[in-house]
């Protein structure tokens, strides 16, 4: 754990898998057809992976065609916040034991429609930052 200033601080690990375990909605980043796009999910952080559902279309088929995605989730308050990106390999989830695992999950969707399918994100690399918002610190006095 280390701190840039002491406004933000580098979580570690830890932290940030169990920040990440509070939250349920973030953001999926995919590659399709060589142009990023970013999808909204509901999630859930279970067993050092990310799981969400999804319908076919779109979001699918980048994680399909291209299965290293990036994920994105962050929260903040009046005072202060916090940022998580995970980098890894996204897998739509085909085995009876895999399916069976992911549908004891509490995935909740914000919208009723059917969403067929579980896809697991396996995550490589971790990153999150805690935020504390304050004013902008006077140039005069900083710029010595």
């Amino acid at each position: 754990m280390s701190e840039t200033n002491e406004s933000i601080k580098v979580l570690s690990e830890d932290e940030t898998w169990a920040l990440l375990s509070t939250a349920s909605f973030g953001r999926v980043a995919v590659s399709i057809a060589g142009q990023p796009e970013i999808f909204p999910v509901n999630y859930v952080a279970h067993a050092r992976s990310v799981t969400f559902r999804t319908a076919e279309g779109t979001k699918l088929f980048g994680l399909t065609a291209n299965e290293k995605v990036a994920f994105e989730v962050d929260h903040y308050t009046a005072t202060e916040g916090w940022s998580i990106v995970a980098k890894g390999t996204a897998h739509a989830l085909e085995t009876e034991a895999e399916i069976a695992e992911a549908e004891q999950l509490p995935l909740n969707s914000w919208i009723a429609s059917v969403k067929r399918h579980y896809v697991r994100i396996d995550v490589h690399e971790l990153s999150g930052r805690r935020f504390i918002f304050g004013d902008d610190p006077d140039p005069e006095i900083d710029a010595s």
